[in-house]
């Protein structure tokens, strides 16, 4: 699998050739860092005068390498794919090797780094339901008043939750329907490439 790059992430990348090959492992450094813990303006600067270059261009580097090798990560693209990838940017082969090797080096740390940003969300673990009717109450002898009351036990890292819910039947069954056009838009090919991507 290719990784397709935007123009806006070549122009970015497009500051490397400039920076020159002996600065794209400082560059590197600077976008596992930017991974890590976030933006860090002042090791920007520090490089950008160290490498005798704008802030700008080292920025605009670590944001292009940081996007390169987060994709690539996420991705799981092969040695040949990667270099497959960034052949269209049109650097040396000796920029292309650093880079490959960069990528290597980095990228279980990436995929780590992503697998901890994803969000924890709480998981079903069980049900109840009970279906309550008003058939008559003191005002009105002859009412049909239906509700619906659920207990819905979540658990979330073995800690076990319960939500409350009541509801009409006809909300219910309205739910129900939009839950089952749901679950029908996870079969298309659209949302399987996008959830494929996802991991």
């Amino acid at each position: 699998m290719l990784l397709v790059l935007s123009e806006e992430q070549k122009a970015h990348l497009g500051c490397l050739p400039r920076v020159g090959d002996a600065a794209v492992g400082e560059l590197g450094r600077l976008a596992m860092e930017l991974l890590r813990r976030g933006a860090a303006p002042r090791a920007c600067e520090a490089a950008a005068k160290k490498l005798n270059v704008g802030v700008d261009t080292v920025q605009q580097g670590v944001e292009g390498l940081a996007y390169l090798l987060t994709e690539s990560s996420k991705l799981m693209i092969s040695e040949i794919d990667f270099q497959d990838s960034i052949h269209v940017l049109g650097f040396s082969d000796e920029l292309n090797k650093l880079l490959l090797q960069l990528y290597l080096d980095n990228r279980k740390e990436i995929r780590s780094i992503l697998s901890e940003l994803t969000p924890k969300l709480p998981s079903y673990h069980s049900l109840e339901w009970r279906l309550d009717v008003q058939l008559a109450s003191r005002s009105l002898r002859q009412q049909i008043k239906p509700a619906v009351t659920i207990k819905l036990h979540l658990s979330q890292n073995e800690d076990q939750t319960a939500q409350v819910l009541q509801t009409d039947p006809s909300t219910l069954l309205h739910l129900i329907q939009q839950l089952e056009q749901a679950l029908g838009e996870m079969k298309t090919n659209h949302c399987r490439r996008i959830v494929r991507n996802m991991k």
